[in-house]
C-alpha cells in the first residue's frame, strides 16, 4: 500500500533539467534525508548510507529515455 506518491511532469531545457539533478544529488551528498514540496505537501524521508541505485537507458524508433532509480 503507497502512502504517499509524488508525480511530475514537464518539458524541461536541458541546462534546467541538469540544474534539478545537481540539486538533489549535492542534497542527498550533504544531508541524511531528501525533501519534496507539491500542492502545499511537505515530505521528508530519511535516506540511509546506502541505497539500491538502478539506472535505465533505452533507445527506441520513438524516443530515448534515461531512468534512474534510487531505493531504500
Amino acid at each position: 500500500m503507497e502512502l504517499i506518491e509524488i508525480k511530475q511532469k514537464q518539458r524541461l531545457g536541458r541546462e534546467e533539467a541538469a540544474a534539478r539533478l545537481r540539486e538533489l544529488a549535492d542534497h542527498l551528498a550533504r544531508h541524511n534525508d531528501v525533501e519534496f514540496e507539491r500542492d502545499g505537501i511537505h515530505v521528508r524521508a530519511h535516506v540511509p548510507d546506502e541505497v539500491n541505485f538502478k539506472l535505465e537507458f533505452e533507445i527506441e524508433d520513438g524516443g530515448t529515455e534515461l531512468e534512474i532509480e534510487l531505493s531504500w
